[in-house]
């Protein structure tokens, strides 16, 4: 069964879409944390950050560009932003397709 983020890449449910290549897929988190949360989704399905392979690695790498790119677009890049990504039931994954979490726009408390 496709994830929530594979029908949101095929058009099949509408996203709030920030950016969009052949590649990745960026959109505004729907139970946002702070004034910026956008989720930065690669089109391929990994399931887990385990289950990442050394062939990723470039679109991984891309990822974290296109994270950069929205931080400077939304004006994050000056205060600072945090990204996050969830793996596995432990973690807090909910959605067993990769993504990172990109927040912002305010002050952040410490992590544990």
């Amino acid at each position: 069964m496709p994830s929530i983020f594979t029908k949101i890449i095929n058009k099949e449910i509408p996203a709030d879409i920030v950016y969009e290549d052949k590649d990745v897929v960026a959109f505004k988190d729907i139970a946002p944390v702070a004034p910026v949360h956008i989720l930065v989704v690669p089109k391929k399905e990994i399931a887990t950050i385990n289950d990442i392979k050394e062939e990723d690695a470039l679109l991984i790498g891309k990822i974290y560009l296109v994270i950069q790119k929205l931080a400077k677009e939304f004006n994050l890049d000056k205060d600072g932003y945090r990204v996050v990504s969830n793996c596995n039931e432990y973690g807090g994954q909910t959605v067993f397709h990769i993504h990172f979490h990109l927040i912002g726009g305010k002050k952040l408390g410490t992590m544990v």
